[in-house]
């Protein structure tokens, strides 16, 4: 379908697409502890979240989480889509956060400007300082069976600037 049959409005809600990538072996998960952004100390410095970022024009999902997954950790590794998260942000566009599972991995670790990438064991994953989602994600993927469909789900705050999490 051409861009002009497209009915691309931009009043209505748009998605800015982005990858979440969880590597796992044996009981535990790579994830990232996050450096400051560009010098500058955020909300998230310090934390340990999943590699991943935006999808770049002209690149499919599963390209941008084997892309993600190399800058930020120097893994190479077979990505699988899990699910799908909505995230309300505010202003006009939310994130479609687009999550992939990454197994049979090679390569070494290796920090990036995003942070310093850690195996984690899943038992321990509570004496770690992680973003507020990471912990819930990783819990609906170790439920998930093998063939299963990938998830669905929504994160927002609510009034009382609480995160809630909701998966379909």
């Amino acid at each position: 379908m051409p861009a002009s049959d497209q009915n691309i409005n931009p009043a209505r809600y748009q998605l800015i697409p982005r990858v979440l990538i969880f590597p796992m072996r044996d009981e535990a998960v790579c994830l990232i502890k996050l450096l400051p952004k560009n010098g500058k100390v955020t909300n998230w410095t310090g934390k340990y979240n999943g590699p991943g970022g935006h999808v770049e024009r002209r690149e499919d999902l599963s390209s941008a989480a084997q892309r993600e997954l190399l800058e930020e950790t120097g893994l190479h590794g077979q990505v699988s889509l899990v699910g799908t998260l909505m995230v309300d942000a505010p202003g006009p566009a939310g994130i479609g956060l687009f999550i992939f599972r990454a197994d049979h991995l090679f390569g070494e670790l290796l920090s990036s400007p995003e942070g310093i990438p850690e195996w984690l064991p899943f038992d321990r994953l509570d004496e770690y300082p992680l973003v507020e989602d990471v912990a819930l994600i990783l819990a609906r993927i170790r439920q998930m069976q093998p063939g299963e469909p990938p998830f669905a789900g929504r994160s927002y705050y609510d009034d009382k600037e609480k995160l809630q999490v909701v998966f379909c």
